[in-house]
């Protein structure tokens, strides 16, 4: 009797992660599941209300230190990276090939960018998926593709 092959199917599931402003409205998701996991970066500290950042994303070095700086935005990725972990490892479990991951903040610049790059490199990092990544409102995609 083989012993089935628990990595059999990982590269069937595709996570989509957004990063956007609410003021533009929450990604629909064109899977055709109905959505996924919302999570709601407005609780953290807003490095667009000061000047040095208003131009930057979450994405610029500035912002980052800013961000990590008090350590909020740290705990709660760290909240989300282990709910993430647990979801992704049972869909890919059960052989499923879609799952979405969407962080919203005010203008979807600062703290929802942070927030989604984080969690798209953690998860390709973790589970070697293909991950696809949008900051909707920054008009960045990017791709982490399956390890083969």
């Amino acid at each position: 009797m083989q012993s089935k092959d628990t990595t059999e199917g990982n590269n069937k599931l595709v996570v989509r992660v957004f990063s956007f402003s609410y003021k533009k409205g929450i990604p629909s998701d064109e899977s055709g599941n109905g959505g996924g996991y919302v999570f709601d970066c407005r609780s953290t500290h807003n490095p667009g209300r000061y000047e040095p950042y208003k131009q930057l994303t979450g994405l610029d070095q500035p912002v980052i230190d800013f961000l990590e700086k008090d350590g909020e935005i740290l705990s709660f990725l760290e909240h989300v990276f282990a709910l993430a972990d647990v979801h992704v490892a049972r869909y890919i479990e059960r052989g499923f090939t879609n799952l979405m991951f969407s962080f919203g903040c005010t203008g979807g610049q600062h703290r929802s960018v942070y927030s989604a790059q984080h969690l798209a490199e953690h998860i390709h990092s973790k589970f070697g998926i293909t991950v696809i990544l949008e900051h909707r409102e920054q008009n960045i995609h990017h791709t982490f593709l399956a390890q083969q």
